[in-house]
């Protein structure tokens, strides 16, 4: 049986595709992993009950982000398809804004800000939006020093979108009532931006 332990990070390194070993708090490391964390919040979402065409959006989500990590663990200036690794492409995103269009249309439109929360499903939902915006922040941090395809963050760009309109659409379908902060109720009233929470 292969061992799951090799020892060769315990001096603080880890390899990238290819075999180059980096610092595991490097920028491209810490984007990959980031993206990791989000696809394995999606798996918890996943072993909650939920409505089936949800189910069916979050595990493509998943798959897309196994392919987004490879091509983020893919040393600066490698050929991702020497590794046969697909790249994020225009159709993918317009794949995440359909998405978006066609759970939004049964959700009220919002002009308040909601806190995070809701049965279990709807409140990983929220959590992982915000996963995908340190994902989405991460994969720019490394843009700085290395590049990286800038359609992975128009990616999580629109995710992290399509992660809170299904937080919502989840909870609705829960019959949990969405909750307002208090803070911002005046200076906001019934037209005030939500740009924040559903995203920019």
């Amino acid at each position: 049986m292969t061992r799951i332990y090799t020892r060769t990070g315990d001096d603080g390194t880890t390899g990238l595709i290819g075999g180059k070993r980096v610092p595991k708090d490097a920028e491209r490391i810490e984007a990959y992993g980031t993206v990791d964390e989000l696809s394995a919040i999606l798996g918890l979402v996943c072993s909650h009950r939920l409505p089936d065409r949800v189910l069916e959006v979050v595990r493509r989500i998943q798959d897309d982000l196994f392919s987004v990590g490879a091509d983020l663990a893919l040393p600066d200036g490698m050929d991702r398809g020497e590794w046969g690794i697909p790249s994020t492409s225009d159709q993918d995103i317009q794949r995440l804004e359909k998405m978006l269009d066609e759970f939004q249309v049964s959700l009220a439109p919002l002009r308040r800000f909601i806190l995070p929360g809701g049965c279990a499903p709807g409140a990983l939902l929220h959590l992982a939006r915000t996963v995908a915006r340190r994902a989405e922040r991460r994969c720019v941090t490394l843009t700085r020093v290395e590049s990286a395809d800038p359609q992975i963050i128009r990616y999580l760009n629109r995710l992290s979108d399509l992660l809170f309109v299904l937080a919502r659409f989840v909870n609705q379908h829960d019959s949990q009532p969405e909750i307002h902060p208090t803070f911002g109720r005046k200076q906001a009233g019934e037209t005030g931006s939500v740009n924040s929470q559903e995203g920019a």
